[in-house]
């Protein structure tokens, strides 16, 4: 039979960007249905993915950490493309995109009309959102821009537990979350395109671990960036040295000097979370921290944090990280006593 011609992915390139993502993509997609073959024949097999970087001009693109991308083509000359891949958005959370981004933003909406699959990594779904794709559907982003998708973007429903998502008419917007979750998609992509198999060798031969667990394991405490609300930063200052209080939510209330009602108001317009949400989350992140570093049974990192009932701390750990507290420490423990070393 003859070989069908190969899918392009065209891979859209900015400054804001990192040169890891743009070339790890564009090596996992070229790699389908050619390198299994010449590793276990010898001989390659036939391209399935045809990745072309595409930016608002081409030629070079110096992006993160000062690594040129080259970029094959310019917006306007990009060929029809079958799928079009954003790489993460390396801006400050809440960072205004419509202005930096326009030419781009207006590329991605063309794309879409024209029937592409649109795929992000990271917090690459930002422009997703900005160019109005996203309303009303579902969506996940990188754990530290999920409180600005939700709260800038009020129409998508986020899901920042989960490492990837498909969305919209046909699942032609699919978005994977943080870190090295963009592997994920790069595989989803394969599957879909070529085929399980294809994607399946690719995994095999580069090792790659599919993020089942999603990403809420390796989530940090986004919100402790300081506010501008002057009583609130320093409520927030003060909680990180007594979390572990009891009655914490009292005591900022005390220390902040407004009445109850104004301060819980004021401290969740201006931190997104509830008081207590805010507490429990530093407590658990503090936790986090003590199951890579020490021995510590789970009922003694409960009680160091805050917590007298180790097994409502266990509850509320395996809802907010989706481990429980022991499945944490095995994962990440021996992670850090390797990088220690």
């Amino acid at each position: 039979m003859p070989t069908p011609a190969p899918v392009t992915v065209a891979i859209l390139v900015f400054a804001e960007t990192s040169a890891s993502v743009v070339y790890g993509m564009v090596d996992l997609l070229a790699s389908a249905g050619r390198d299994w073959p010449l590793i276990v024949g010898g001989a390659p097999g036939p391209q399935l993915l045809t990745p072309v970087l595409v930016g608002r001009s081409a030629g070079p693109v110096v992006a993160g950490n000062d690594v040129a991308i080259v970029a094959h083509y310019a917006l306007a000359d990009c060929p029809a493309a079958d799928i079009v891949c954003v790489p993460e958005v390396n801006l400050p959370p809440g960072t205004p995109l419509t202005e930096r981004f326009r030419d781009e933003i207006a590329w991605l909406r063309d794309c879409h009309a024209r029937g592409a699959t649109l795929a992000t990594a990271c917090s690459g779904a930002l422009l997703l959102a900005e160019a109005g794709l996203l309303t009303g559907c579902d969506a996940t982003t990188h754990w530290a821009w999920c409180d600005v998708l939700a709260r800038d973007y009020p129409g998508v429903q986020v899901h920042g537990q989960r490492a990837l998502v498909v969305a919209g008419e046909g699942g032609r917007l699919v978005m994977a979350g943080g870190g090295t979750s963009w592997l994920d998609l790069a595989l989803y992509l394969i599957a879909r395109s070529a085929g399980v198999d294809a994607a399946m060798q690719v995994a095999r031969l580069n090792l790659i671990d599919w993020h089942q667990i999603g990403q809420q394991p390796f989530a940090r405490l986004a919100c402790t960036r300081q506010v501008d609300d002057a009583v609130i930063a320093h409520c927030q200052v003060w909680i990180a040295d007594h979390y572990m209080d009891p009655a914490p939510v009292a005591a900022m209330v005390r220390e902040s000097g407004l009445p109850e009602r104004s301060f819980k108001r004021r401290f969740a317009a201006a931190t997104g979370m509830s008081p207590l949400d805010y507490v429990h989350t530093m407590r658990i992140e503090e936790a986090k921290q003590m199951l890579e570093a020490g021995d510590a049974p789970i009922e003694a990192v409960a009680n160091e944090v805050g917590y007298e009932d180790a097994a409502f701390f266990a509850r509320l750990f395996r809802r907010s990280v989706m481990l429980t507290p022991a499945q944490y420490r095995k994962r990440f423990r021996a992670m850090r006593q390797m990088l220690e070393a």
